[in-house]
């Protein structure tokens, strides 16, 4: 018996594809109606936490942060199946990883932090991608169980924690990378350019296929030979900032980047390639 904590866009999806799969699944949500709705899929639905994880053997949860994570397993924990396994699929802090891992462990049960690149969709067919790090054994005996959520099971490692903080990263460049976007859609705004045109641009030409490139060499610790002076991205990155002032056009992210530029610039790094810019921030 399965029991499924939290239906939102990726739980509710997630549970789905698990009935689908011959799973029996109790479910509970904060706000009980979404729960109700997943009894036309085939899941059973209770107003308790309590209720929902009584019987399970494996307890699933897709909260919102740490604190509803450690709110609602502290419901659950005097109804838990003696050694039921808890998978949190929340993206949490990384402390907060490790400590309910320690803290649950204590109370003889297995928690195993699973966080996951994936969307609705990916939840409701089983593919993307899915986290894991800590305890080898612990992930060897669940690994064919959560292989059959995702496309791909990635293991982190022994560090418990680290697939928590692999999350982080990974959802620090998905909003970085969003809120560049909407600058260079802005940037095409104050141009008078379409965003047919711009996704013409980049139909041909893919910035993205750069990234395993552009890591090495801000990784690389050598800038000595530019293939883009710093001194030019900053004239470049001015000429954005003007365009879009000149339109009326707010930019969220070009000015921070640019007073990243002339704090490098301030230092000599100014005939340097631009990637210096990440010197001072490399683990």
């Amino acid at each position: 018996m399965v029991a499924f904590l939290g239906m939102g866009l990726l739980g509710s999806n997630f549970v789905r594809a698990m009935i689908g799969k011959g799973e029996k699944v109790q479910v509970w949500n904060r706000t009980a109606a979404k729960a109700t709705e997943m009894e036309k899929y085939g899941a059973k639905a209770f107003a308790s936490v309590a209720d929902a994880v009584r019987g399970a053997d494996t307890v699933h949860l897709t909260l919102k942060d740490d604190l509803s994570v450690d709110e609602v397993l502290a419901a659950a924990s005097g109804a838990l199946k003696a050694g039921a396994v808890i998978i949190d699929h929340t993206t949490t802090s990384a402390a907060g990883a490790v400590k309910r891992t320690a803290d649950w462990k204590a109370k003889g049960y297995t928690y195993l932090h699973a966080p996951v690149f994936m969307g609705p969709v990916n939840a409701l067919e089983s593919t993307g991608f899915m986290l894991v790090s800590g305890d080898q054994s612990v992930i060897a005996s669940n690994e064919a169980a959560l292989s059959k959520m995702t496309g791909k099971l990635l293991n982190f490692g022994e560090e418990t924690g680290k697939a928590a903080a692999m999350k982080l990263i990974g959802n620090n460049f998905l909003v970085t990378f969003t809120a560049g976007l909407a600058d260079t859609l802005a940037l095409a705004k104050s141009m008078h350019i379409s965003v047919s045109d711009v996704s013409a641009l980049f139909d041909n030409w893919n910035p993205g296929a750069m990234l395993p490139g552009r890591l090495k060499r801000m990784t690389s610790g050598d800038y000595s030979k530019p293939s883009w002076e710093l001194n030019m991205a900053r004239k470049d990155t001015g000429l954005f900032m003007d365009a879009a002032d000149k339109a009326g056009v707010k930019l969220a992210v070009i000015p921070a980047i640019a007073a990243e530029m002339d704090r490098y610039i301030a230092e000599g790094h100014g005939g340097e390639d631009w990637t210096v810019i990440a010197k001072d921030k490399l683990p």
